[in-house]
């Protein structure tokens, strides 16, 4: 199987961004606040809004399933107060667990979490429970920075996410790191927002001790880990500086990357620096990087193109990333294509 452990619902029908704009609109007038029920989505815009994109790409490249959650942009914890998030998060999941039974052989949802600036964690874990419980989810997105770009969070090594942490691990549960829009002008949200948060992360981590306290602990870092595999020599070194064991033990037994890296020299890198183990099958289509590259005639991020085309991977290493990987990573997700054969 081919499983794409990054999708996002980037192409939800129009009414989805209408009413969050009325959301938005009503935090400033309450008298303009939309009701949930005034959202209408019917199965077959879910339908066409999936068909024309996302599962034809899929059948085009040969991808059999997406790891499939809220659009990473529209998250926007910092948006309005937790009561906002918490209607914004519930409305997103519920849309991307109708795409799953719709396309129950080509879909598998990922929760979005109602995080907002200075609430404490613990408050995602109902939303959370219902993703995983009764919706079938098999990872969350967690957010390390939900001011927008202004990282006014504890490092993800703080006992201020422990409450999240301790849920994952009961529910064996992974999370991808993954920011949303940011508010600051000098950070592009997907240009440098989404490769900062990556590094920024890989470092907390790198920086604390968090795995010994939760040895069952699984982090997906997006984006081909930001600029980390890049340097990793530096990493290296930061991490012996701080006294701490070499990475593959401090970090690579709980901590993975994906492939949306968007050229062949970048897939080149990511799989000759960091073990096969640790590399999992991604593209984020329809998602940041859009468009045909001039330099080969594909799309960007058609990534699976880049692995084939990998001369250090051998067919076992392929394997590796595109299915056994994911499967041991989200535990949930293969207790699921057990159970459907496949």
């Amino acid at each position: 199987m081919i499983i794409d452990c990054h999708g996002h619902y980037t192409t939800a029908p129009k009414p989805l961004e209408e009413w969050r704009n009325r959301q938005i609109a009503g935090i400033r007038d309450p008298k303009a606040k939309p009701r949930v029920s005034e959202l209408e989505i019917s199965d077959d815009e879910l339908r066409s809004s999936i068909e024309e994109n996302q599962l034809r790409l899929m059948r085009e490249r040969g991808c059999d399933l997406t790891i499939f959650s809220p659009r990473a942009s529209f998250m926007a914890h910092h948006i309005g107060d937790f009561s906002v998030s918490a209607t914004w998060a519930a409305i997103c999941n519920e849309l991307c667990h109708r795409v799953s039974q719709l396309f129950p052989e080509n879909f598998i949802g990922a929760a979005m979490l109602p995080q907002s600036p200075g609430v404490d964690p613990k408050t995602c874990i109902p939303e959370l429970e219902k993703c995983v419980k009764e919706y079938g989810f098999v990872a969350i997105n967690l957010n390390p920075d939900p001011s927008g770009g202004f990282w006014k969070s504890p490092p993800l090594t703080d006992r201020h996410w422990y409450p999240l942490y301790e849920k994952m691990v009961e529910l064996d549960i992974p999370a991808m790191i993954h920011v949303s829009t940011s508010c600051n002008a000098c950070f592009h949200t997907t240009g440098a927002h989404y490769i900062n948060a990556d590094t920024t992360a890989v470092m907390q981590l790198i920086e604390g001790d968090l795995f010994k306290d939760f040895p069952r602990l699984r982090f997906i870092v997006p984006h081909g880990g930001g600029a980390a595999p890049y340097h990793w020599g530096r990493y290296r070194g930061l991490a012996q500086a701080l006294k701490k064991p070499l990475l593959r033990e401090h970090l690579l037994k709980n901590v993975f990357f994906d492939t949306c890296v968007y050229h062949q020299p970048g897939i080149d890198l990511l799989t000759k620096v960091i073990p096969v183990d640790n590399i999992l099958f991604a593209s984020e289509m329809v998602g940041a990087v859009r468009g045909i590259d001039p330099e080969t005639g594909h799309q960007y991020d058609d990534t699976k193109r880049y692995i084939e085309a990998a001369l250090n991977l051998s067919a076992e290493d392929r394997h590796k990333i595109y299915e056994e990987n994911a499967r041991r990573v989200y535990p949930r997700l293969d207790a699921r294509l057990r159970e459907r054969r496949r």
